[in-house]
C-alpha cells in the first residue's frame, strides 16, 4: 500500500498538462501503428463515463452548498455573465455568416432513404422546460443539468430558509469530499486522454482531413476566431486589461482536456477545478459553470450557422445578408437548447435550414457529413464552449471586485 501511494505521489507531481501531452502522442502512434489493441480504448471510456458519473452529484451538492450560504451579493455578477454567454453565442453565429459569406462552401448531396426526426424550435424550447421540472433523482442519474440546477437552487433555498447552521457545514463538508473525489478522477486524464485518442485515429484514421478539408477549415477558422480574437475582446471591454493570459491559461487547462473528451458535462469538474485555482468564488462558479455549459454554446452556433449556409449554397439558395443575421438569432436560440436533445448542434441543422425551405433530405444530408468530421468539429466545438465558461465566469467576477477595491490579484 505505501509503495502504491509513493508512485501515486511521484505521479501527482507531474505537470498534468504534460502528461497529458504524453498520453496524447502515446494514444497517436497506438491508434496508427497498433490499430488492432482496440482493449486501449476502455482507458478513454472509462475516464469519460467516471467524470459524466460524478458531475451532475458535483453540481447538485455544490449549488445547494452555494445558494445556502449565499448572501445575495452575486446578482450582479450573474448578469454579467449571462449576458456575456448569450451575446458571445449570437457573435459566434454572424461570425460564421460572415466566413460563410466570404468563403462560400458547397457540399457533395445527393439522395438518401434514411429518415431522422427533425428538432424544430418549439420542440428546443418544449424540451429546455419539460428538462427543467424533471425529477430531480432522474436529472442527477441522467445528467438533465438544467433540473439538476432548478432543483438544487429550490433545496440551497430551502436550507437557507429552514435549516440550521451545522446542517448547512455538514452539506459544505459533503460538497468538499466530492470535490476531492473529483481531483482523484481528473489524475487519471492522461491514460483517458490517450485511450480517446487512439480511439480516434484507429476509427476515423487522418483521411478526414483532406475529403473534407474547406468546410473543415471554416469550421475550426470561425471557431478559432471566436476564441481568440472575439472572447478576448469583450474580456478586455470589461476589465480593461490584457486578456490573453486568462485566454491561454482557460484553453491550456479545460479546452485542451474537453477537445479529447468532446463532452462539456464530463468538463464541468475540470471546470470548476480550474476555477478555484483562479482564487474565484466558489458560490459563483458552482452556479455558473453549469449554467454556461447549457447555454453559452458559441461553438454549436457555428456549427449550425455554417453548415446550413452550406446547404443553401449547395442547392444555390440565395441568402440576403438580413436573413443571415435572422439565421444567426435561430442558431443562438438552438443553440441554448442543444445540450438538451439528442445528437447536440449537429441534429439542430434541419431546424435552421427549414427558414430558407430547403428540403429535410439535403439537411439530413449535412447532418450524416456532420458526423463524419465530428472528431474534429465536435472537439473544436466543445473545447470552445467549456473554456468560455470560465472566461466569463472569471471576467464577471474580475470586473466586480475591479470597481470594490482597485489592484486585486487573481491566479493567471
Amino acid at each position: 500500500m505505501k509503495g502504491f501511494l509513493f508512485y501515486m505521489k511521484q505521479w501527482s507531481s507531474i505537470s498534468l498538462i504534460l502528461r497529458i501531452f504524453v498520453g496524447l502522442i502515446v494514444g497517436a502512434c497506438l491508434g496508427l501503428f497498433c490499430p488492432q489493441w482496440k482493449s486501449i480504448s476502455i482507458l478513454g471510456t472509462m475516464f469519460v463515463d467516471s467524470l459524466k458519473a460524478i458531475a451532475p452529484v458535483l453540481v447538485a451538492v455544490l449549488v445547494v452548498s452555494s445558494v445556502a450560504r449565499a448572501d445575495g451579493s452575486m446578482g450582479k455578477r450573474f448578469k454579467t455573465v449571462i449576458t456575456l454567454y448569450l451575446l458571445t453565442t449570437f457573435l459566434a453565429a454572424v461570425v460564421a455568416v460572415i466566413a460563410s459569406i466570404l468563403f462560400p462552401v458547397t457540399l457533395d448531396l445527393k439522395d438518401v432513404e434514411a429518415k431522422t426526426d427533425l428538432v424544430s424550435l418549439s420542440d428546443v424550447f418544449s424540451n429546455f422546460f419539460t428538462n427543467m421540472v424533471t425529477n430531480p433523482f432522474q436529472s442527477v442519474a441522467s445528467a438533465n443539468y438544467m433540473g439538476v440546477l432548478f432543483w438544487s437552487i429550490l433545496v440551497g433555498l430551502g436550507v437557507k430558509l429552514k435549516a440550521s447552521t451545522k446542517t448547512i457545514e455538514v452539506i459544505k463538508d459533503f460538497s468538499e469530499v466530492i470535490s476531492q473525489v473529483v481531483g482523484w478522477v481528473i489524475q487519471f486524464a492522461p491514460l483517458g486522454i490517450m485511450g480517446l485518442v487512439f480511439t480516434s485515429v484507429a476509427e476515423s484514421g487522418l483521411h478526414i482531413f483532406t475529403e473534407y478539408g474547406r468546410l473543415l477549415l471554416q469550421l475550426v477558422g470561425c471557431m478559432l476566431f471566436v476564441s481568440f480574437v472575439l472572447n478576448p475582446l469583450l474580456v478586455a471591454f470589461y476589465l480593461h486589461r490584457n486578456p490573453y493570459p486568462l485566454i491561454f491559461k482557460c484553453m491550456k487547462e479545460s479546452g485542451l482536456n474537453a477537445f479529447f473528451t468532446r463532452s462539456s458535462a464530463a468538463n464541468i469538474p475540470v471546470n470548476m477545478a480550474l476555477c478555484k485555482k483562479l482564487g474565484l468564488d466558489e458560490d459563483f462558479y458552482s452556479v455558473s459553470i453549469p449554467l454556461g455549459s447549457t447555454i453559452n454554446m458559441d461553438g454549436a452556433a457555428v456549427t449550425i450557422t455554417v453548415f446550413s449556409l452550406a446547404v443553401a449554397h449547395t442547392v444555390g439558395i440565395e441568402v440576403s445578408f438580413m436573413s443571415a443575421i435572422f439565421l444567426s438569432f435561430i442558431a443562438t436560440l438552438g443553440a441554448c437548447g442543444a445540450s438538451g436533445v439528442a445528437g447536440g448542434s449537429l441534429l439542430l441543422i434541419p431546424m435552421a435550414c427549414s427558414f430558407f425551405g430547403i428540403s429535410d433530405d439535403a439537411a439530413m444530408q449535412a447532418v450524416a457529413i456532420g458526423f463524419i468530421i465530428s472528431v474534429v468539429q465536435d472537439s473544436v466545438e466543445t473545447a470552445l464552449n467549456s473554456s468560455g465558461d470560465v472566461v466569463f465566469t472569471a471576467t464577471a467576477e474580475m470586473a466586480e471586485r475591479m470597481k470594490k477595491a482597485a489592484g486585486s490579484t487573481f491566479g493567471f
